[in-house]
């Protein structure tokens, strides 16, 4: 055992973890832990992102690409407070998260004083829990209770604010070996599993759904071969996305929304759904009232919490989904469902992609993206059009390639994201797809990315606008364009190049897949501005609070059928 000052402890406490890169910015009261972390650099690596919300978006984005706990650290006062939206993004979509802060000494709390937020409190909605320390002998417990917290069941985001005191005061450490993450299965009930093998045997039209707990319990493997036994047509959510290959006959791409006609359609007229990891979502399921009305239910979640609160189920297994499907492989008959698998495959052929192949689109964009990366990038996105593209038109190998942020709907998101999966995964080729609007809110991080060469590719979809909700301004608000237009003087081959990155602009589609192949090949920060009309929009779609079977195409408007 040995005395070390509070900031040198939580370095300890990271290097317990496993911690090797740590997203941030410094500030006055977090300097202490700064100084030790300068004194750790051979063994943690920081990166200094442009904004705190960088650091909190690149903190998730290598959590989602890894597997791994991202850790993120900022200053008192508005260093802390901009954590927030990267903390909430991280809590809306089950990410493990560590978030520390530093904040005025004990004796300053609750007197104004400079820089201080409560921001244990301000957080205290969007995190799992949240801590501050204000005794230095309980700094190294927290720490380590903050990251079980993070990892242990529904994973998600945990603040630890630590008073500049502490970070000087001494303590005794010693080192402790992390405590093993099991996963939650004293929950399983055999009557639970017995229950839902019963309605699957008696199912003759059964539809499966995936979610994002597939993936944060790492049960891909599992769930394919659920999928197989059940012979059942498979959906995913947003953030479901590669629990299903993307080519695998019997899946029907996303639900909801912007997801496809046949899923949409095949889930409203199944007699069976399995949702494993899945919380029933608005933008999944439309009008809650009307959701699969002729359907069995069966939820799969870890979180007991998500049962029966959005839709009511008529069977549930509440615990890890890795573990419930290994279960339920074990129990459950080999079925045949040829007739109802052609009546999906038939909804297949007659809604087919009906995007224009040959002009720069946004599919077209996307569609050319996965042809040149074979399929195997990790694409991180912002939110909007371009989103929902890349989530229709990207076919996914495998879980963690797309992140993006699915309940929040953080807009300016994907950027930090993409340098902190290319940091956790410099394997793979990263992508961040952008619309113009979400660029241009943190697109500072570009100079990270130079500062540190992470050879991200950014490409925007630019169309000038704010394209979704010029989209539904176009058709649910009369055209009445209401601050939507960025027609502005931004030039953002420009600004990327003053910020120290190779920058192409695209006109058509030839010139956007000639500036692919360069940032490709470029083993630099790249980014492509790639220029699209500004009414193009994603289809199909769902008017908000309508049930999901009354999915409408473009045609379906231009002949009147909505």
């Amino acid at each position: 055992m040995k005395q070390l000052t509070g900031s040198e402890i939580i370095i300890e406490c990271l290097k317990e973890q496993g911690v090797d890169t740590v997203f941030g910015y410094p500030g006055g009261t977090i300097l202490n832990v700064y100084d030790a972390l300068y004194q750790h650099q051979d063994e943690i690596t920081h990166v200094l992102t442009s904004h705190e919300q960088g650091a909190s978006h690149a903190a998730d984005g290598y959590a989602r690409a890894t597997g791994k706990v991202g850790v993120c650290m900022a200053t008192s006062g508005p260093g802390a407070t901009n954590l927030v939206t990267g903390i909430a993004t991280a809590y809306m979509d089950s990410i493990p998260l560590v978030a520390i802060t530093a904040n005025v000494g004990v004796s300053l709390l609750g007197k104004d004083s400079f820089q201080e937020v409560d921001i244990a409190g301000v957080v205290m909605p969007v995190t799992k829990h949240s801590f501050i320390v204000k005794n230095v002998h309980e700094l190294a417990s927290t720490i380590r209770r903050a990251f079980k917290i993070a990892q242990t069941g529904r994973p998600g985001p945990v603040l630890v604010d630590i008073t500049k005191d502490v970070t000087a005061n001494l303590a005794d450490y010693e080192y402790k070996k992390p405590e093993p993450i099991s996963p939650i299965t004293n929950t399983i009930k055999e009557d639970d599993i017995a229950e839902a093998a019963k309605l699957i045997k008696k199912s003759k039209k059964p539809f499966i759904m995936a979610g994002g707990g597939v993936v944060a319990s790492g049960a891909y493997k599992e769930f394919r071969e659920f999928a197989k036994l059940m012979d059942a047509p498979v959906c995913d959510t947003l953030m479901g996305k590669g629990v299903m290959d993307g080519h695998d006959p019997h899946y029907t791409g996303m639900i909801g929304m912007h997801g496809t006609k046949t899923s949409n359609f095949g889930v409203t007229a199944c007699d069976l759904l399995v949702v494993v990891g899945g919380r029933f979502s608005d933008r999944v399921i439309g009008n809650a009232k009307k959701f699969a009305n002729d359907a069995k239910i069966i939820q799969i979640d870890v979180d007991a919490a998500e049962i029966n609160k959005n839709v009511v189920v008529d069977a549930c297994i509440v615990g890890d989904a890795k573990e419930v499907l290994t279960r339920l492989n074990q129990v459950i008959e080999q079925k045949d469902n040829k007739e109802w698998l052609a009546e999906i495959k038939a909804l297949d052929r007659k809604y087919p992609d009906t995007y224009p192949k040959d002009i720069l689109t946004g599919p077209t964009i996307i569609s050319k993206i996965y042809e040149l990366t074979k399929g195997d990038a990790i694409i991180t996105t912002d939110v909007g059009q371009h989103q929902m593209w890349a989530a229709q038109m990207y076919r996914y190998k495998e879980p963690r390639q797309l992140l993006t942020s699915g309940g929040l709907g953080t807009m300016g998101y994907g950027l930090g994201a993409s340098i902190g999966a290319k940091v956790g995964r410099r394997d793979k080729v990263v992508v961040n797809i952008a619309g113009d609007g979400c660029f241009r809110m943190n697109m500072n991080e570009i100079a990270t990315a130079v500062r540190y060469n992470i050879p991200i590719i950014q490409v925007v979809i630019n169309n000038h606008v704010l394209g979704m909700v010029r989209q539904w301004q176009t058709l649910f608000y009369d055209k009445r364009y209401s601050n939507t237009v960025l027609n502005d003087a931004v030039d953002f081959v420009k600004v990327s190049e003053g910020m120290g990155a190779l920058a192409y602009k695209a006109t058509t589609l030839e010139e956007f897949e000639d500036a692919f192949k360069k940032a490709l090949e470029a083993g630099r920060p790249c980014v492509i501005d790639a220029q699209i009309d500004q009414d193009d929009k994603v289809w199909p779609m769902v008017a908000a609070g309508q049930p999901i079977s009354t999915c409408f195409s473009e045609e379906d408007l231009k002949n009147g059928a909505v």
